[in-house]
C-alpha cells in the first residue's frame, strides 16, 4: 500500500492531468460543444479557399462525418474498397496519425447523398467513440488502441443511418430509429456495457441525433422522431415528457439557449397545403389488389406520392404492404406536422398544450439543424433561404433571405467570433454577420461538395469535403 504522501502526490498529478485535459480546445462531437455548433474564443476566418488563408488540405476516404477534435486530434470515419475505417489526423497540418478499421461483414446501403460513414465521433479526451451503422459501436484511445466493442444490428432502412453518438458523464447514448424495432441506447462509456435500453415502440425511421439538454441544475436526453419529440431520464431512460408536433421523418437535430429548447421538423407532407394521405385500407384494396391476397405490393400501387413511399409503408421490407402496416402508417401521415417550436422546461406527460412556449410552420430547414447564437435562432433551408428569429418570441427578424447561393443544404449552421457559416451541398460556405438583420460578409467556393458540418476550434475553420480535409484561418 502507498504511504500518504505518495497517494496525495498521484492524485495531485490525476487532477491536474484531468484539468489540462478540460483546457484543451475542442470540437468534441457533431455540432461541437454541448452539440450547440457554437465555438467560444478566436478570430473566426471570414476569407477563405483553396488560395486564401489556407492553412492545410489532406485527401480523405469518402464519408460524410463531421470533424471532431480534442488539442491536436482530429477524428473522423470514412469508407474506402468496402471498408469502413476511422482515423485521426494531426490537427497542426493534418498528416495521418493512425487509421483502423471496422471489422464488418458488408456494409450497409446508404442514400445516393449519403454514406455509410456519415456519424460523426465523439470524443471525451481520454477515448474516441464511433458509431457505423453497419458495424456498431467501437471505442479506441487517443493512440487508436481499441478498448471495446459492441455489435449492432444493421438499420432496418434502405437510406443508411447517420444519427451520431453523444457523451453524457459516463454515459456514451445512441439513438436507433429505423423501420422496426427501433430503440434508444446507453453503454457504459469506459466498458461499453450497456446500461440501460428502451423500444421506441411507433417510432420510425429516423436521422437525427439526440441533444443532451442542460438547465436548472438537470439533464434530459431529448429524441426527435416521427409524429413526438420525446425527453429521457439520462439515469434510467424513462421517459420525461412528450410533444406533439413532429414531421414524418426527422432529420435535424435539437438545440438550447435562453432557458429553451428549440426543435425543428419538416418533411415532404407535413405542410397542411401538402398533405399526404392514404385512403382506408379496404378501399385501396378493393381498387388495386389484383392478385386478391389481401396485401398490396409494389407492383399493384398506382404511381404517385404514396407508390414513391412505399418502402415506409412496407416496415418489415417484405415487398407487401398489409393492412397493420398500411393503418400504422397512415396514422403517422395525418399527424405528422412540420414545425420550428420553443419548448419551456419542467413538463411532465403530454406538454403539448403547456410548455410550447412558440411555434412557428414556415422557412423550416430539413436537414440542417437550427442554430442558436446571441439570443437569436438561425435556420437555412434548401435554395439558401435564411431566417433568422428572436429566440425568445419565435419572431421573425430577417425570413426567407436568399444567400445567393442556390442547392440543397445537409451541414448545420455553425457560429463564432459574431460570425454564423452557412455551408451549402455545392461547397460554397456563405459567411454572415449574426444580428438582426442580413450582412452578408463572404461567399467563400471551396471548389467541392460538402455534406458534413464544419468544425471551429481556437478561431481556425475545419471543413470535410467530397474528397479532402481542409483547414482555414486568418494568417
Amino acid at each position: 500500500m502507498l504511504p500518504p504522501f505518495a497517494r496525495n502526490f498521484l492524485l495531485f498529478v490525476l487532477l491536474l492531468t484531468l484539468s489540462v485535459r478540460a483546457a484543451e480546445p475542442s470540437w468534441p462531437q457533431f455540432r461541437g460543444p454541448d452539440g450547440t455548433g457554437v465555438a467560444a474564443g478566436g478570430k473566426a476566418p471570414v476569407h477563405f479557399g483553396p488560395a486564401t488563408n489556407l492553412l492545410w488540405k489532406v485527401p480523405l476516404p469518402a464519408g460524410h462525418s463531421s470533424p471532431c477534435i480534442v488539442g491536436n486530434l482530429i477524428f473522423l470515419t470514412g469508407v474506402e474498397k468496402g471498408q469502413l475505417f476511422t482515423f485521426c489526423l494531426d490537427r497542426r497540418d493534418g498528416h495521418l496519425l493512425w487509421r483502423r478499421a471496422a471489422a464488418t461483414e458488408s456494409v450497409e446501403p446508404a442514400h445516393r447523398t449519403g454514406s455509410p460513414a456519415a456519424p460523426t465521433p465523439a470524443t471525451d479526451g481520454e477515448r474516441v467513440y464511433v458509431y457505423f451503422g453497419s458495424f456498431g459501436l467501437l471505442c479506441y484511445d487517443l493512440d487508436g488502441n481499441e478498448k471495446w466493442y459492441q455489435k449492432l444490428p444493421p438499420p432496418i432502412v434502405e437510406f443508411g443511418t447517420s444519427t451520431s453518438p453523444i457523451l453524457a458523464g459516463d454515459l456514451l447514448i445512441l439513438n436507433c430509429d429505423q423501420d422496426m424495432n427501433s430503440y434508444l441506447l446507453a453503454v457504459d462509456k469506459r466498458t461499453g456495457e450497456t446500461k440501460w435500453r428502451v423500444e421506441r415502440t411507433g417510432f420510425f425511421r429516423g436521422f437525427a441525433t439526440p441533444f443532451l439538454w442542460r438547465h436548472d441544475g438537470a439533464e434530459e436526453i431529448i429524441v426527435p422522431g416521427n409524429v413526438w419529440l420525446k425527453s429521457y431520464n439520462l439515469a434510467d431512460g424513462k421517459e420525461r415528457w412528450r410533444v406533439q408536433g413532429m414531421a414524418r421523418v426527422s432529420g435535424a437535430s435539437p438545440t438550447a439557449g435562453d432557458g429553451l429548447l428549440f426543435v425543428a421538423s419538416w418533411n415532404v407532407g407535413g405542410d397542411e397545403s401538402d398533405r399526404l394521405t392514404m385512403p382506408p385500407f379496404d378501399e385501396y384494396l378493393a381498387a388495386n389488389d389484383k392478385n386478391k391476397d389481401g396485401k398490396i405490393s409494389t407492383a399493384e400501387m398506382p404511381k404517385g406520392p404514396l407508390s414513391s413511399r412505399f418502402s415506409q409503408i412496407d416496415v418489415n421490407k417484405d415487398g407487401v404492404a398489409t393492412r397493420v402496416e398500411w393503418e400504422t402508417m397512415s396514422g403517422v401521415f395525418a399527424k405528422a406536422e412540420n414545425c420550428l417550436m420553443a419548448i419551456r422546461p419542467g413538463g411532465t406527460g403530454d406538454i403539448t398544450q403547456t410548455h410550447v412556449l412558440w411555434k412557428q410552420k414556415r422557412s423550416l430547414p430539413y436537414i440542417p439543424s437550427p442554430l442558436h447564437y446571441q439570443g437569436r435562432l438561425y435556420t437555412i433551408r434548401n435554395g439558401g433561404m435564411a431566417t433568422c428569429w428572436d429566440a425568445k418570441t419565435g419572431q421573425p427578424l430577417y425570413q426567407d433571405e436568399r444567400l445567393g447561393t442556390l442547392g440543397d443544404y445537409y451541414a448545420s449552421p455553425v457560429a463564432a467570433d459574431g460570425k454564423v457559416y452557412f455551408t451549402s451541398q455545392k461547397g460554397v460556405i456563405v459567411v454572415v454577420q449574426a444580428g438582426d438583420a442580413l450582412n452578408i460578409l463572404a461567399k467563400n467556393d471551396l471548389g467541392e461538395a460538402i455534406q458534413a458540418t464544419p468544425a471551429l476550434v481556437e478561431g481556425k475553420l475545419y471543413v470535410r469535403t467530397a474528397g479532402q480535409m481542409m483547414a482555414f484561418g486568418e494568417k
